[in-house]
């Protein structure tokens, strides 16, 4: 259950280190605070932006809170996990929270929340079958994640692997077809990744690692998922817009636009634009320690593309409004916005007292308890408010998670330690 306003003697500035934000590692010291490096780099990418204020650091300290892991938990109802996605993409419910009063909607009533003049972000990464199943030589059986292709002429790639007992380097293993009734590839095991005690595994593949996926790969179905894969999961978790192959796991919160909606953005005024960022299996990373200064970020790849970063100034020159569809789309443009940055790996670990420099809304769906999206979300909108909407959403019977349904959030006012829900347009 959530904590309300836990404290850890820690001061508010120890949790606000954009520098050590965007690495995710832990943070340093309480004596850092918000300083203008990170705006020197968004002035330099978004010349068009107006500055933002920053809180008073020393004002702060005394009345701010200091969360830890269990003030992001909340209890959920095993049966309001979604098994399956909505009969149709757009029929997903939508909790508008844009206001300090949630309203129940349904999602294709979204182009309608929207003014002319607004920009929607969509991550336009594409899931890959990236899971494959196989067998060690002495017979034990094990699962390959391919987090990363690195290509080259030994088709090396890098994975994460669920086996009893590790098996030792320059073993080569078997994997099977899609049926699991005959070999598809082999595998060599070169070593672990990033380093010698990396969590991750470098292999070598007989066959090209694309190929291998899309032929033999099973749709990589998150953990709270139970059912096999299926071809409608093929069809389902996926965006209908997904153009670039890499990602372990969905940008859910993409998955209820059809094209009926995108249509009824256009015929409303709404404009368009993509980043793309190749999601993880670190995004069911567990955070592990209640101080959330510890929890190392993992690392994806992103990329913004320079149309993407002209329509912004355009929509900011206009008045209109930013709108993310999904935290990875948040998570690429606030790390261009720090570091100026177009295209590389992101770490970017988002926590209450964050300073957000571009994204005025988002479109997310509901997170697991003690995330660091939910930790995401709530420095997006508002510890208490974001809070209040999900014991709203689970007394309302929503779905959660990635089959589940949505909501539409408004960027929360920064006033000193305490945050508010922008007044709603």
């Amino acid at each position: 259950m959530v904590r309300e306003g836990a404290g850890l003697g820690r001061s508010w500035e120890a949790l606000q280190n954009p520098r050590h934000a965007l690495y995710g590692r832990g943070f340093a010291e309480p004596v850092c605070t918000w300083h203008n490096g990170s705006l020197i780099h968004l002035e330099r990418v978004c010349p068009t932006l107006k500055p933002m204020s920053h809180p008073n650091p020393t004002a702060s300290t005394a009345t701010a809170p200091c969360y830890t892991l269990s003030d992001f938990d909340y209890a959920l109802p095993p049966e309001l996990i979604a098994q399956q996605p909505a009969p149709e993409r757009s029929a997903a419910r939508l909790l508008d929270g844009r206001a300090s009063t949630p309203v129940d909607r349904v999602f294709h009533e979204l182009p309608s929340l929207l003014r002319a003049g607004d920009l929607l972000v969509f991550n336009d990464t594409q899931v890959v079958k990236a899971r494959l199943y196989g067998e060690k030589p002495s017979g034990g059986r094990f699962e390959l994640l391919l987090e990363r292709v690195l290509g080259g002429p030994q088709h090396e790639v890098i994975a994460h692997m669920k086996v009893s007992k590790k098996p030792p380097l320059g073993t080569e293993l078997l994997l099977w077809n899609r049926a699991g009734d005959a070999l598809a590839a082999r595998a060599t095991l070169l070593g672990r990744w990033p380093d010698a005690n990396g969590a991750l595994f470098r292999l070598s593949l007989s066959e090209e690692p694309h190929a291998l996926m899309a032929a033999h790969g099973h749709v990589p179905l998150p953990p709270y998922i139970e059912h096999p894969d299926s071809d409608e999961d093929e069809a389902r978790y996926q965006t209908v817009f997904a153009k670039n192959p890499g990602a372990m796991a969905a940008p859910t919160a993409a998955l209820h636009f059809d094209q009926a909606v995108l249509d009824a953005l256009q015929a409303h005024g709404v404009q368009r634009a993509s980043v793309t960022l190749h999601i993880g299996a670190g995004t069911f990373q567990p955070c592990k320690s209640e101080n959330i200064a510890e929890h190392v970020m993992h690392s994806e790849w992103y990329q913004i593309p320079q149309a993407t970063q002209d329509a912004i100034q355009e929509t900011r020159a206009r008045g209109g409004q930013i709108v993310a569809v999904g935290t990875t789309s948040v998570r690429s443009l606030e790390s261009w916005a720090r570091t100026g940055e177009a295209t590389g790996d992101t770490a970017l670990y988002i926590t209450p007292g964050f300073e957000f420099a571009l994204v005025d809304r988002l479109i997310t769906n509901f997170h697991l308890p003690k995330s660091t999206l939910m930790m995401l979300v709530t420095a997006f909108a508002g510890y208490d408010h974001v809070m209040a909407l999900y014991r709203h959403a689970v007394a309302q019977r929503y779905r959660f998670f990635s089959y589940g349904d949505s909501m539409l959030l408004q960027r929360a006012r920064l006033s000193g330690p305490s945050s508010t829900p922008s007044p709603t347009p």
